[in-house]
């Protein structure tokens, strides 16, 4: 955009003018190339097919059910005492999340964070959830029944098969036996209550012996050279390329990670520069856990970024912004995606905006850096004041219409109206007339609740979310660019179908 002569900024209608003196790039229009350096496995499905036992991943929500006594197996008080089996409905207590150790050895997690295991340091025989770290002890044998894999036992570390004989019991010391009635007490009902499907569960599953391989084949033909062309032809200027903490490490990452995504995050930064198009770099995963999805890197689901991960996620971004401060295609660089504000206090959140702001500055002065809002019960508002003083900031926020009971009956008609009523009326509240700090929508889509709409209605609401966001003073980045199972969330199927034109 050229540089324009001064005009008023106080008005909404030319407020997009205005950004144009923090830069010739801005306003962008992006893409984000989610699924393909973080893995999210609702996009790439398939990239999960040859984990064995892939229904029984890191994070994945179990509850069990004695056959015998017809009850759920619980640690009471959500841990910190012995199992019982005297539940006749689960809830949260009644939940294990799994840490997959192989394909048929875990560790099972309670509500409380405490870890299943043998009593007196694996030397008894009663079954508590008190460690809060897991050892041998802490570890068990998944066995599932060869023709119905929902009926399982459990090995404890001492050999013998877990039972609950009553409702105050539960217990590992049975020995084996081909019977699986449901009046042994070793049997249990396994329910899966929720699952995680993300770059943890992904290179977890595989190991270490395949998921380097997998990850390799994927990162190189996910996204590709002419991926970029395609964008660039038809009006993209940027992508926003989301990445996991571990890649601060390239080759050596902790395990499970794999490494090898940094040389197609350089791959992205050369296309990009070859189609005169910009990179955001999106620090989508950060170090413990900013929000417990599964493209946070989460391996359980638990979150736990707080005040103690501050510095290790502002060394993620200082390696970030040193390698690539120099690269022309540098547009910008995002602090952190999605904090979910139930989890990441304001103070902590505060604190590491600050320093890593610096951390980028230290090596480049005209790079933007981006400072996502929380998500949940937290103001899109309240990080204005803080990156108000910061030169060439952004305050990102995301604008989905779902994922709430009150979108889930609306039609195409009433979610455009949103669009135009609510959703316009909220940007405005994080977009200034001074441009300090600009305003980037770094996550929308056409999609809707109901998404049973026909493909005019698609194009119409993709339009009408053009109209407003496009008044972001820094711009929008469309979720996702590809998305093959997806329907309206992939970008490119969106415009090889004629419904979104720039």
């Amino acid at each position: 955009m050229k540089k324009l002569v001064a005009i008023s900024c106080l008005s909404w209608l030319f407020l997009v003018s205005c950004s144009a003196v923090a830069g010739q790039d801005v306003p962008f229009k992006a893409a984000n190339l989610g699924g393909w350096l973080v893995a999210e496995g609702w996009m790439t499905p398939d990239l999960f097919n040859g984990i064995p036992n892939k229904d029984l991943l890191d994070g994945t929500q179990v509850q069990l059910k004695s056959t015998m006594l017809n009850k759920y197996l619980t640690a009471e008080n959500g841990g910190g005492s012995n199992l019982v089996a005297n539940r006749d409905s689960a809830s949260g207590w009644e939940t294990f999340w799994l840490w997959r150790i192989n394909e048929n050895t875990f560790n099972l997690r309670v509500f409380n964070k405490q870890f299943v295991g043998l009593d007196n340091q694996g030397q008894g025989k009663n079954i508590n959830a008190i460690s809060t770290t897991p050892g041998n002890a802490e570890t068990f044998q998944i066995v599932r029944k060869q023709d119905d894999p929902s009926r399982i036992r459990l090995r404890a570390s001492n050999g013998l098969l877990v039972q609950a004989p009553s409702g105050s019991s539960v217990v590992a010391d049975y020995g084996d036996t081909s019977d699986w009635g449901d009046q042994n007490p070793s049997v249990f009902q396994l329910n899966i209550v929720n699952t995680l499907r993300g770059e943890y569960q992904l290179t977890n599953g595989y190991g270490r012996d395949k998921a380097p391989q997998v990850l390799k084949d994927h990162w190189n033909n996910y996204i590709v050279e002419d991926d970029f062309k395609f964008m660039s032809d038809n009006g993209l200027n940027a992508v926003r390329i989301p990445v996991g903490w571990w890649i601060q490490y390239d080759q050596t990452p902790p395990a499970p990670f794999v490494g090898g995504s940094l040389q197609a995050l350089d791959n992205a930064f050369s296309w990009a520069q070859k189609y005169n198009m910009k990179v955001i770099v999106d620090l989508h995963a950060v170090p413990g856990s900013q929000n417990g999805n599964e493209h946070s890197g989460t391996r359980d689901g638990f979150a736990e970024w707080g005040d103690s991960y501050v510095q290790r996620t502002v060394d993620v971004i200082d390696f970030l912004a040193k390698r690539y401060a120099n690269r022309p295609s540098l547009g910008a660089i995002e602090l952190m995606n999605e904090p979910n504000a139930a989890i990441v206090q304001f103070s902590a959140l505060s604190d590491y905006y600050k320093k890593g702001y610096d951390a980028v500055r230290k090596y480049t002065s005209t790079a933007y850096v981006i400072l996502s809002a929380r998500l949940g019960d937290a103001s899109d508002k309240e990080f204005l004041s803080l990156a108000g003083g910061l030169d060439r900031s952004v305050i990102d926020v995301h604008y989905y219409n779902l994922f709430s009971d009150q979108f889930n009956n609306m039609d195409e008609q009433q979610n455009i109206d949103y669009i135009r009523n609510d959703r316009a009326a909220q940007l405005q509240e994080v977009t200034q007339s001074n441009g300090r700090p600009l305003s980037f929508v770094g996550e929308w889509t056409a999609a809707m609740a109901k998404d049973n709409q026909d493909m005019e209605a698609y194009r119409r609401y993709a339009q009408a979310q053009l109209d407003v966001y496009g008044k972001a003073t820094f711009g929008w980045a469309y979720w996702s660019y590809k998305c093959e199972p997806c329907g309206m969330w992939s970008l490119r199927r969106m415009i090889l179908g004629g419904l979104f034109k720039l």
